[in-house]
């Protein structure tokens, strides 16, 4: 460890530059040497502070803060709380000792500020922040299971007030471009040139050469007013409400710990609120849920993002011309997200005039985009001009991506790749979109078959952060490479499954319906099963989601399923879901797109309720159970599954499978991913172990753990 990750420097016109540069990290983080050399550049200022005349924090990183040391914060326990208080405590007391200085201190943000990098720049009295590409601002610790414990609670709460620091900075855990963050009032200026902000600094300077931050002031009073305000006193009511919102019951301890750090910080002075606001922040450090959310969302996502899962000894390669087969949702997705990030495409379907309306849905998004000012008119433009439509096969000339979004039908999908497999670059890669049909199969309907690869993205596209890589028997190291590059530059997230029906997401989360399907066909009240779902962390109950994807798919992935095992002499076990399902096809009700299926719908498709004849046929409610078995029955069974994945290798990354699970299938966010689940459950793997039997025992061998799973908790071992 060193002392100098902020190096000090006096001009001759008095004004210090403080510039954070750890020197044993890529980036600035509130670790050891952030601590150590906070106060030794407060404790020279205070020394010098009749020849200071202003201060200027700056940082020699691509970002300007990367925030919180996570790797402390993951090893938190009990034990050590009250260590960790006071080490909390203490650095922020140096923070304040830098606001209350008394001399003007202006962050100069010229990258992304998230988190502890944000708190840092709270401090100062005025922040400027550049506008350039992939800056970032907000405080995202809720996402992580955390809270902003480096006074970003304290300082957002009065600089924006209760209602509006809570709801659109906290609790959303937003991430805000530089002027996103300057229009909600988190930064006081934004330049379009990094180079412009030292002379924007040094005039405010000048202009304010004794700033007294507002909370620091007599008489002060919080923006919107404060807790006893009538205005304020009539919203507090309403934040359990906003919870359950937010939460749907599930165990998410960080949302209800900021809002209660927010509230009762409001009440008392900003050094009291900072000292409850730790408080908090240690109470879900020493969690689980914390630790979870950490190794998932920062740790497995670097190691994915950083290319864990990709071949090595493959030169980066950047796709020039992608072309885009089906100009349905999903293909129009794939063709805006592809141009998006800067690719020529080609968006095909059987018409040029079908390829239009394809087209249409990028100049839906543009044309919003514009008008919320998130883009100018000329970026727009260009953006659409890089999608160019077709009917025409001969057009894919140049293409070096093939993507194909064409209907779910195998002789299909091998068609219009040998309709342009003659046309596009010799070295193209082709790619399929298929969610569910085995990738070496439709291999064999092409010539160059190392050449073809699943790239499965999710619905809707533009919005959805996973891509599913599907890696067939013959697919080539240097495919793979390709499309995992191309992935990133989309800005997505890839993670690489080998071939298998349903690869992975589309697999597992049919574990997950058809345990609840299986529940209402044993008497237990749909809604029960719904709740359960919701009250476990799934963002959408199993029923919902089934009706979304249509029972008629779930059947027919089932049937085609079926007749492959047993084509290879394998032996079907009926799952108890299935006479459900097929009961429910032959009354109708498919699912949300024929307007009948769990729900009934309205005319515009509005869900109204649980259809009535669920409950006739299905006697619900003559089966009780306890709430803590549905949820586990439908967590175990994707759990189960999964681990029969990394077993059958469809799986080879533990990190892969956590990331797959939360951003594929909505697995819930506080396990940290389904195999993190499976580490953190109660007793652990061998704790595991027994309820997986208990489970089996009550409910079917189904849930009896594979013989890998048992090894595995009798070495003690975990899923790393």
């Amino acid at each position: 460890m060193t002392s100098s990750a902020i190096r000090y420097s006096r001009g001759a016109d008095g004004i210090v530059t403080l510039t954070m540069d750890d020197p044993d990290a890529p980036v600035n983080t509130m670790n050891d040497n952030f601590m150590l050399g906070l106060r030794e550049a407060v404790d020279r200022l205070e020394s010098e502070r009749a020849d200071v005349v202003g201060v200027l924090l700056t940082s020699a990183k691509k970002s300007f803060f990367a925030g919180g040391d996570l790797n402390r914060l993951r090893a938190s326990d009990a034990a050590h709380a009250a260590e960790e208080t006071a080490y909390i405590n203490a650095m922020k007391a140096d923070m304040r000792r830098l606001e209350k200085f008394g001399r003007p201190v202006v962050a100069l943000i010229g990258g992304a500020a998230l988190g502890g990098g944000l708190e840092v720049a709270l401090c100062a009295h005025h922040r400027i922040a550049a506008d350039v590409r992939g800056s970032q601002l907000g405080l995202p610790e809720v996402s992580l299971g955390l809270l902003p414990g480096g006074g970003g609670i304290s300082r957002t709460v009065r600089m924006l007030g209760l209602q509006k620091a809570l709801q659109e900075v906290i609790l959303p855990a937003a991430k805000f471009s530089p002027r996103a963050a300057l229009e909600i009032g988190l930064v006081d200026e934004v330049v379009g040139d990094p180079a412009e902000m030292a002379e924007r600094a040094r005039q405010w300077i000048a202009d304010n050469p004794a700033p007294v931050k507002p909370w620091d002031a007599k008489g002060f009073r919080l923006p919107g007013g404060d807790v006893r305000d009538p205005r304020v006193a009539t919203m507090l009511p309403a934040l359990p409400s906003l919870l359950r919102k937010q939460l749907k019951g599930a165990p998410l301890p960080a949302p209800r710990a900021a809002v209660a750090a927010a509230v009762e910080g409001a009440y008392v002075d900003l050094d009291t609120a900072s000292l409850i606001e730790t408080r908090y922040l240690v109470s879900l450090t020493i969690g689980q849920v914390a630790k979870n959310m950490i190794k998932a969302f920062f740790f497995d996502l670097q190691h994915i993002n950083s290319g864990g899962s990709r071949p090595a000894g493959h030169p980066t390669s950047t796709a020039k011309k992608v072309g885009v087969i089906g100009a349905g949702m999903m293909g129009a997705g794939i063709a805006y997200v592809s141009a998006k990030a800067g690719i020529e495409v080609v968006l095909k379907d059987v018409s040029r005039d079908a390829a239009e309306k394809g087209k249409d849905y990028a100049r839906g998004l543009e044309a919003k985009a514009v008008a919320r000012g998130r883009t100018t008119r000329e970026k727009s433009d260009a953006l659409l001009a890089r999608i160019t439509t077709t009917g025409d096969p001969a057009d894919f000339a140049g293409v070096d991506l093939v993507i194909e979004a064409v209907f779910e039908s195998m002789p299909l999908k091998q068609e219009v790749f040998r309709e342009i497999q003659e046309i596009v670059e010799p070295d193209a890669v082709l790619g399929s979109n298929t969610s569910t049909l085995p990738i070496s199969i439709m291999a064999g309907g092409v010539k160059r078959e190392s050449a073809f690869i699943g790239i499965h993205f999710f619905s809707p596209v533009d919005k959805m952060p996973l891509v599913e890589i599907v890696r067939g028997a013959q697919t080539s190291d240097e495919t793979l490479a390709k499309v995992f590059d191309y992935v990133l530059r989309i800005r997505k997230t890839p993670i690489v499954v080998n071939d298998s029906r349903g690869f992975f997401t589309s697999r597992v989360i049919g574990r997950f319906i058809a345990e609840a399907v299986a529940a209402v066909g044993e008497g237990i009240e749909p809604a029960s099963v719904e709740q359960a779902a919701l009250q476990a962390g799934y963002p959408v109950g199993a029923l919902q989601l089934l009706d979304e994807l249509t029972l008629t798919l779930t059947q027919k992935i089932r049937i085609e399923t079926r007749e492959a095992e047993e084509a290879e002499g394998k032996t079907w076990v009926e799952h108890p879901s299935e006479p459900v399902v097929d009961w429910m096809i032959e009354q109708g009700r498919a699912g949300r797109r024929v307007g009948a299926g769990w729900y009934d719908y309205d005319a515009n498709g509005g869900r109204l309720g649980i259809w009535p004849g669920v409950r006739e046929r299905f006697g619900s409610g003559r089966t009780v159970v306890p709430l803590a078995d549905l949820q586990e029955r439908m967590l175990f069974a994707e759990a189960l599954d999964t681990i029969d994945c990394l077993d059958d290798g469809v799986l080879t990354s533990v990190a892969d499978a956590n990331i797959g699970s939360l951003y594929g299938i909505g697995f819930p966010a506080w396990t940290g991913g389904v195999l993190q689940y499976v580490n953190q459950y109660e007793g652990g793997l061998a704790g595991f172990v027994d309820r997986a039997r208990a489970l089996a025992a009550a409910y079917g061998d189904r849930f009896l753990p594979p013989a890998s799973l048992v090894e595995r908790a009798e070495r003690g071992d975990l899923y790393e």
